[in-house]
């Protein structure tokens, strides 16, 4: 999927594995310091997945990554099905010039090809630049939560099933 975005600022375009090192960087720019081979495996498998759709933002002049949108296809038990929106990042240098907009405007694309009833993004509380730019494109804050997290054992590198069902 390619989309126009603001004229003459950029162009939308879904990644490509060469984008990998460029999302990488931009990630970074958020505190989430990634390099480019486990991106591009990562950009791998979620452009592989139906239910996910990861885009880049282009100058229109030089080509260059100004940003990205990941989004993707969620169920849950008591609201049924929805798009939520998953990472969103724009260059510093390039924010405020319409590149998040289109970003998101190529999201909500996405989501209607995809007959989704509704779009939904999280946006930290820290991140107070971002709440005005949302609130701007009509998206509402139905409730504030608080998200918690446990790290898991790595069960990629240990198999943790009982020995009688390892050679399954």
């Amino acid at each position: 999927m390619t989309a126009p975005a603001s004229p003459g600022v950029c162009r939308v375009r879904s990644a490509r594995p060469e984008d990998a090192a460029q999302i990488a960087r931009l990630a970074g720019t958020l505190g989430y310091p990634n390099d480019a081979e486990a991106m591009r495996a990562r950009l791998m498998d979620l452009t592989a997945r139906s239910g996910h759709w990861v885009a880049v933002a282009c100058a229109a002049d030089t080509g260059a990554a100004l940003g990205w949108v990941h989004v993707a296809r969620c169920v849950t038990l008591e609201t049924g099905e929805f798009a939520e929106i998953l990472g969103l990042v724009v260059d510093a240098g390039a924010r405020r010039g319409g590149v998040g907009r289109a970003l998101v405007a190529a999201a909500e694309r996405w989501a209607g090809e995809q007959r989704l009833p509704r779009i939904t993004v999280r946006s930290n509380a820290a991140r107070v630049e971002s709440h005005p730019f949302y609130a701007a494109l009509g998206y509402q804050r139905p409730k504030t939560q608080h998200v918690y997290s446990k790290a898991l054992a790595d069960t990629r590198l240990t198999d943790t099933r009982p020995a009688d069902m390892r050679s399954q």
